[in-house]
C-alpha cells in the first residue's frame, strides 16, 4: 500500500468519524417534539411554582416537624447524580483509562445539567428566594449550608470548564463542517474554539489545563457530596447522627450517577446512530464499575443500620424499627433491594452487562437511588427526641402536595432540556480525542 492510498484511508476514516458524530447535531428527527414536551411541562408545572410563591410554602405538605420535603430529597439526588463526571472524566482520566472516552463527555454534560439544578431545586424550597443573596452576604462560616453553596458554585464553574476545554478542538471542526446552523450558533462556535488549529504547543497547553482541571475538581467533587452529607450529620437527630454520612453519600453518588450515564450512552448509542463508537465493550465496563461502587455503597449501608442496631438506643429503636418493619418498610427495602443487591447480583454474569439488560437495571437504580434520599430525608424528621404532640394530626405525618410534585417534575423536565440542548448544540463524543486513541491522523484548519 502506497502513502497516497494510506493517506487517503486514514482521511476518509476521519470525515467518516466528524459525519457521524455531527449528523445528529444538523439532523435528528423527533428531536424537536422533544423539546416541546419537556417546555411545555416547564411551562405547566412552572404554574404549580407559581402558585407556591404567590402563596407560600402553606401549599406543600412541609410543617414544622418535616420542614425538609420532596425537595430537599430532589436536592441531594440531583447533587449525587451530578458526580458522575467527577468519577469518569477525572478520577478514571487521571488513571488513563482509555475506555471511558467516548463517553467521558456524556458525563459531562450530565455533571452539567444536574448540579445546575440542584443549585435551583433549593430556591425552590426558598419561600423567600428574593432572599438568597443573603446567604453569601450575611453568611456565617459556621454554617453548612454557606459551604453547600460554595462548593456547588465552584463545582459547577469547573464542571463546564472540564466540558468546554477538552471540546475546543471539536468546536474548531464543527464551525468549518455544519454549515446549516444558525449564525448566532457559529459565532458561539468561533469564540469557544479560541482560533485552535491544534499546533504542538496549543495542544500542550490545552492539555496541561485540562488535567489541572481534572486534578481540582476531585477535591471539589468530594466535597460537594461531603459538605450535603454534613447538613444533615451535623444535627443531633435519629437516623442522621453518625460519622460515616460523608463517604456514604460519595458512594451512594457514584452507583447513581454511574445509572444515569449508563442511561444517556444507551439513548444516545440508539437514537444518535453511534453504535461504533458507543460498543457493547462501554457497557461491559460501566457494568464491572456499577458492581464496584454498588458494593462499597453496600458496605455503607450495613455500617449505617449496623452500630445504631447494635446499640439500640430509644431513639434510634423507634427509627429502626419504622425503617425496617413499620410504615416504611416496603420503600426502604425496595431502595435497598433494586438500588443495591439485585444489581450487584445480576450484573456479576456478563449476560446482563449488555446495553439492554444494563440500561433496565441502571433505570430500576436511578428509581432506587431517589427513594433511598426520599427515605433518608423524611423518616428521620418524623422521629425527633421529644414526641410529636398537641399539634394537628397532618402535623404527625408528611405527603407531598400536587404542588411539590408538579415542582418536582419541573426540575428534572429541565436537567433533561438543559441535556437536551447541549447535545444538539454540541458534539456529544469527542471527535479529535477518539480520533486520536484510534491512531487516525487529522488537521484543523483556521
Amino acid at each position: 500500500m502506497n502513502d497516497n492510498t494510506r493517506s487517503k484511508e486514514t482521511t476518509l476514516s476521519f470525515e467518516k468519524l466528524k459525519q457521524d458524530i455531527l449528523r445528529p447535531m444538523q439532523n435528528h428527527k423527533g428531536l424537536e417534539l422533544w423539546i416541546v414536551f419537556l417546555v411545555t411541562v416547564i411551562a405547566v408545572c412552572g404554574w404549580a411554582y407559581y402558585v407556591q410563591l404567590r402563596d407560600g410554602l402553606g401549599v406543600t405538605g412541609m410543617r414544622d416537624y418535616v420542614s425538609w420535603g420532596l425537595y430537599i430529597a430532589n436536592f441531594v439526588f440531583f447533587v449525587a447524580v451530578s458526580l458522575v463526571g467527577m468519577l469518569i472524566s477525572s478520577i478514571l482520566g487521571l488513571l488513563k483509562v482509555d475506555w471511558i472516552i467516548p463517553i467521558s463527555r456524556i458525563a459531562e454534560i450530565i455533571a452539567v445539567a444536574f448540579v445546575a439544578v440542584a443549585g435551583l431545586v433549593i430556591v425552590l424550597d426558598m419561600g423567600r428566594p428574593d432572599r438568597v443573596l443573603n446567604v453569601l452576604i450575611h453568611g456565617r462560616f459556621q454554617s453548612p449550608i454557606l459551604w453547600d453553596v460554595t462548593v456547588i458554585t465552584t463545582y459547577l464553574v469547573i464542571s463546564t470548564l472540564l466540558l468546554i476545554l477538552p471540546m475546543i478542538p471539536d468546536l474548531a471542526i464543527c464551525k468549518k463542517d455544519i454549515n446549516n446552523s444558525s449564525p448566532i450558533l457559529k459565532k458561539v462556535y468561533t469564540i469557544l474554539s479560541f482560533g485552535y488549529t491544534n499546533t504542538p504547543e496549543q495542544y500542550k497547553h490545552l492539555h496541561k489545563m485540562i488535567r489541572t482541571l481534572m486534578v481540582l475538581i476531585v477535591p471539589v467533587g468530594l466535597a460537594i457530596h461531603t459538605v450535603t452529607s454534613w447538613l444533615f450529620a451535623a444535627t443531633l437527630r435519629n437516623g442522621w447522627d453518625t460519622t460515616i454520612f460523608g463517604p456514604y453519600f460519595v458512594a451512594g453518588a457514584f452507583v447513581a450517577g454511574s445509572a444515569a450515564l449508563v442511561v444517556a450512552m444507551y439513548f444516545f448509542r440508539v437514537n444518535y446512530k453511534l453504535q461504533d463508537y458507543i460498543t457493547d465493550l462501554h457497557f461491559d465496563k460501566m457494568g464491572k464499575l456499577m458492581v464496584a461502587v454498588c458494593l462499597v455503597y453496600l458496605y455503607f449501608n450495613v455500617n449505617e443500620f449496623l452500630v445504631p442496631g447494635y446499640k439500640m438506643k430509644t431513639g434510634d429503636s423507634v427509627h429502626l424499627k419504622e425503617l425496617f418493619f413499620g410504615s416504611w418498610a416496603i420503600m426502604f427495602w425496595s431502595s435497598q433491594l433494586f438500588g443495591n443487591i439485585l444489581p450487584v447480583i445480576l450484573m456479576v454474569n456478563k449476560r446482563f452487562r449488555k446495553p439492554m439488560p444494563i440500561m433496565i437495571i441502571s433505570l430500576f437504580v436511578i428509581a432506587s437511588a431517589w427513594f433511598k434520599r426520599y427515605v433518608i430525608v423524611i423518616p428521620t424528621m418524623l422521629h425527633p427526641h421529644l414526641p410529636i404532640q398537641n399539634v394537628p394530626d397532618h402535623f404527625k405525618t408528611y405527603f407531598p402536595t400536587s404542588i411539590e410534585i408538579s415542582v418536582t417534575v419541573l426540575s428534572f423536565a429541565l436537567a433533561l432540556l438543559i441535556i437536551t440542548v447541549l447535545a444538539k448544540i454540541f458534539p456529544v463524543l469527542p471527535i479529535c480525542e477518539i480520533a486520536d486513541q484510534k491512531g487516525i491522523d487529522y488537521k484543523i484548519e483556521e
